[in-house]
């Protein structure tokens, strides 16, 4: 069984720190999904991957092609996990269950904390999980360094 991180952003955007996680990700050995909840902000991460640094590169691609289990990196607003990925990152308040953190070695919620939306959201994902037994860690950015403010 897996572990759900949650990672409240308050220093750097989505955009800043997803291609960072990603890269962890895949140094790891894992395959990754990107949840995400609406296709076309789906699409402008893909695009903003796509214009990483040239040092950087992500090989990624978005659901619907013909080659989506052949990702390393999967962007999609599906709950499936046509990649066999081992990790999957949830943006934009897009759901994650219990089962999706018991199947993978590792779930991370990024969460925008300047919109306090985006923080009710994480609130509730973090209960609904934890009360399912899930184990949870919480990261955040506050004081310029990732730093575990809470486990469960």
């Amino acid at each position: 069984m897996g572990a759900a991180y949650f990672y409240h952003l308050t220093r750097r955007s989505l955009e800043e720190t997803l291609p960072i996680l990603l890269a962890r990700s895949l140094d790891a050995g894992w395959r990754v999904v990107v949840r995400g909840q609406d296709v076309d902000r789906m699409a402008w991460l893909d695009e903003r991957l796509w214009h990483g640094p040239d040092d950087g590169f992500l090989p990624h691609g978005l659901a619907g092609g013909a080659f989506d289990a052949d990702q390393p990196i999967l962007l999609t607003t599906q709950p499936t996990r046509p990649n066999d990925p081992a990790c999957l990152m949830s943006v934009d308040g897009a759901e994650v269950t219990a089962q999706d953190v018991a199947a993978l070695d590792r779930v991370c919620i990024l969460f925008n904390g300047d919109d306090p939306a985006a923080v009710d959201v994480a609130r509730r994902q973090w209960k609904r999980l934890t009360d399912a037994g899930c184990s949870a860690q919480y990261w955040s950015e506050e004081s310029g360094r990732w730093e575990k403010k809470a486990e469960k």
